[in-house]
């Protein structure tokens, strides 16, 4: 009997837990959407550089406040809402408008066509993003935790923001460099709702050990950060949108090496 009260206790207690608001990692999702917010406002007043960054720093809100929650034990289902809504806000609208406001909307200037694929691409980004986000929220709990199904949404955001970044740092304004806009914005929305999978890192413990030449690579990254900023943000976010499709490459040519395909066999597949 007292284990019957004691399990119905620990139940309700449970219950009120994810239930519950708790202010230090509420606080960190607000500061990511502050952030997100502000890098709207800043793209329409064509402040791109200070637009970007403010989404790096919604990106960096944005991992803490998960991580906080998880290791103080202050998760709620409330927490996960709000980070989603903020999310949304930060790396699906913001990002569309900061593309759409900084190359996207002079496509205009190569005909009523290429303004229309302009603001559409923007907008295939943004309900891409929403997307995305419930997927997450639906199966979050069925799949490997090790994984991501489809490229997470700042990850997406900041190779958008890297482009724009890197765009507005080497002057780009040519036709070339608003069609490349284009293509990255599509890209991305096809990304974040595509089935490859994409490392989640969750396999990296706070706690955990690591070798000497990992902890100097660490130094070594922020210094090439620090060296120019937009083109290695943009080449990182390149690179890990790029690793989903070519880990399902690999994994594909496994397969096919396990049946025994032959080379010539598989080229024509």
């Amino acid at each position: 009997m007292e284990d019957h009260d004691d399990n119905h206790t620990h139940k309700k207690l449970s219950h009120m837990r994810r239930r519950s608001i708790y202010l230090l990692p509420n606080l960190l999702t607000t500061a990511a959407l502050f952030a997100g917010f502000y890098s709207i406002v800043a793209a329409i007043d064509g402040n791109f550089v200070k637009a970007c960054i403010a989404l790096y720093i919604a990106a960096a809100f944005d991992g803490l406040d998960g991580r906080l929650a998880r290791l103080t034990g202050t998760e709620s289902d409330f927490g996960k809402e709000y980070d989603s809504l903020s999310d949304m806000v930060a790396f699906g609208l913001a990002p569309a408008i900061v593309v759409y406001q900084w190359g996207l909307e002079r496509l205009a200037e190569y005909g009523w066509v290429w303004g229309k694929l302009g603001w559409l691409a923007a907008f295939f980004y943004a309900v891409a993003a929403a997307m995305r986000l419930a997927r997450f929220n639906t199966f979050h709990g069925k799949v490997d935790k090790h994984f991501f199904e489809g490229l997470p949404s700042p990850p997406a955001a900041g190779l958008l923001t890297g482009m724009v970044w890197l765009g507005t740092d080497l002057g780009w304004s040519g036709g070339a460099g608003l069609v490349t806009a284009f293509i990255i914005t599509a890209a991305a929305g096809a990304l974040m709702v595509s089935r490859f999978n994409y490392s989640s890192f969750k396999e990296i413990s706070m706690r955990g050990r690591i070798s000497f030449t990992s902890l100097l690579a660490l130094p070594l990254i922020f210094i090439m950060i620090a060296v120019n900023p937009p083109l290695v943000l943009f080449l990182i976010a390149v690179t890990y949108a790029c690793s989903g499709p070519a880990f399902w490459l690999w994994r594909r040519q496994q397969r096919l090496a396990r049946r025994g395909v032959p080379n010539d066999k598989q080229e024509e597949l």
